[in-house]
């Protein structure tokens, strides 16, 4: 009997191993309102006519919310272990930073040669 009961066990959990995780599917239609509605604010920008930094800084900053929420709740990082989100999203991360830094010397170079030679570009 104590075999069988083991077995029954090993099954079960085997079972559950392949079903994989359910979710109850009003978070994504929640989820999916948000992002209607942030892309909404997005195309609101434009239509306000709303110019130079503030405006790119709101696209970028809806781009990265709908970004943010299709990462954590469509690819389901809000319920994996922290070292596979790192895994996935520390690389991306790190290759921006490193892209800020490119730009910033980027800058530092041209000024310094417009300081020095005096020509423009």
């Amino acid at each position: 009997m104590n075999e069988t009961t083991a077995h029954a066990h090993i099954e079960t959990a085997h079972a559950q191993a392949h079903t994989g995780q359910q979710h109850p599917i009003g978070l994504y239609f929640f989820v999916w309102g948000l992002l209607f509605v942030l892309s909404a604010a997005s195309y609101m920008v434009d239509y306000l006519g709303i110019q130079s930094y503030p405006r790119w800084t709101l696209i970028l900053l809806f781009m990265m919310l709908k970004a943010g929420l299709i990462v954590a709740v469509f690819m389901h990082m809000a319920w994996e272990r922290l070292a596979l989100v790192y895994a996935i999203l520390l690389p991306p991360v790190l290759v921006l930073v490193f892209v800020a830094l490119m730009v910033s010397e980027s800058n530092y170079t041209i000024f310094t040669r417009l300081a020095f030679f005096g020509a423009a570009p």
